[in-house]
């Protein structure tokens, strides 16, 4: 087994320390740190903020707080530096996202932001530069990690979510039942690979552009995918919002056109799934993901069942299929996929 696939096998014990982290002692001390001064200073604005994947990871977070009436927003880290600083000029609660602690922007702003920030920084690594300047510090459990995100993605994501729920008072035994069978729903659809893997390989073919497609906090995951299948295959790829995806996009569509459709149950399933038939029924090809078995008879369209109910842990859980597909398409072309060429894991200038 290569480093890559070693990697994504750990993501549910990785999940399950995460869990485990803040249902007591440390990780929970801090949550309740966190809620006290939320509390205490009434914020005037929440903003998520990160690189990369840690970027992608806060538009599934902030999509949650809205959902829990926690209003924020989501600005690049390099964005917000060097064109949107003024907006820290307010009282703001900034949960900062950096998986390696390290990320050039992160180091940046926390060099400059004044007393009205509240810095929460989430990691993957309790000796890094965001660890020891932020006011808050929120673990990911994710262990070592060398290849493409996998863990830290994962990992990250759930630590997001977990703080969501606890400032909106939902951090309870019931929820943390809720996130420990997700991560028995991980792990099943890990090992079901066998059901869909190689036929989606042929379905998908080969790469020459891809479009993958999803809404709400599935945007993350979309992003993510394409920066995996950007990193780790070469392959040009790119995420969008189904809904920007109707506003132009779809014109690319035509035979060869391939796509990957996140279509969870939730608030825009039917869109999502008429999406998927649009695309195909112009002979583009859709690998649907969705915890539905969808009863179509198009040949364009692949569906890819994922146990999770819960629309926003299937955001987290439906990036395995991703992952895999990726590592089973580069030994099929005979390499490796996940290791870095130019660049590196951690990036330490602009």
């Amino acid at each position: 087994m290569n480093k890559f696939l070693a990697e994504i096998y750990e993501q549910p014990t990785a999940l399950s320390k995460t869990l485990n982290f803040y249902c007591e002692g440390d990780g929970k001390k801090a949550l309740e740190k966190i809620k006290g001064i939320c509390n205490e200073k009434s914020f005037e604005q929440i903003v998520f903020t990160g690189m990369g994947s840690s970027y992608f990871i806060s538009f599934a977070a902030s999509t949650l707080f809205n959902d829990l009436k926690i209003n924020s927003f989501v600005i690049n880290s390099s964005e917000l530096l060097h064109y949107n600083f003024s907006l820290l000029d307010k009282s703001t609660l900034m949960i900062c996202f950096s998986q390696s602690g390290e990320s050039f922007e992160i180091k940046e702003i926390l060099n400059k932001i004044s007393k009205k920030v509240f810095c929460v920084g989430i990691t993957n690594e309790k000796d890094s530069t965001l660890s020891k300047k932020a006011d808050v510090t929120l673990l990911s459990k994710a262990g070592r990690e060398e290849m493409t995100s996998t863990k830290t993605y994962v990992t990250g994501s759930l630590v997001a979510f977990i703080l969501g729920w606890a400032l909106a008072d939902k951090w309870n035994d019931q929820k943390m039942g809720v996130v420990e069978n997700f991560i028995k729903n991980f792990r099943k659809d890990l090992d079901n690979q066998n059901h869909w893997l190689d036929d989606a390989l042929d379905f998908i073919g080969d790469i020459p552009a891809l479009q993958i497609i999803a809404r709400g906090s599935g945007y993350s995951t979309a992003l993510q995918s394409g920066l995996m299948f950007k990193e780790a295959l070469k392959v040009p790829a790119s995420g969008i919002l189904g809904g920007e995806f109707r506003h132009g996009p779809i014109e690319m569509v035509q035979p060869g056109f391939k796509s990957i459709l996140f279509a969870p149950l939730g608030k825009t399933y039917e869109q999502s799934i008429s999406m998927a038939n649009d695309i195909a029924n112009s002979g583009g090809k859709v690998l649907l993901i969705s915890n539905t078995n969808i009863d179509s008879n198009n040949d364009n369209i692949l569906n890819i069942h994922m146990e999770e109910q819960d629309e926003f842990l299937f955001s987290i859980e439906s990036i395995i299929p991703i992952e895999l597909f990726i590592d089973s398409f580069a030994k099929r072309k005979g390499f490796k996929a996940g290791s870095f060429a130019i660049g590196g894991k951690v990036t330490m200038r602009e």
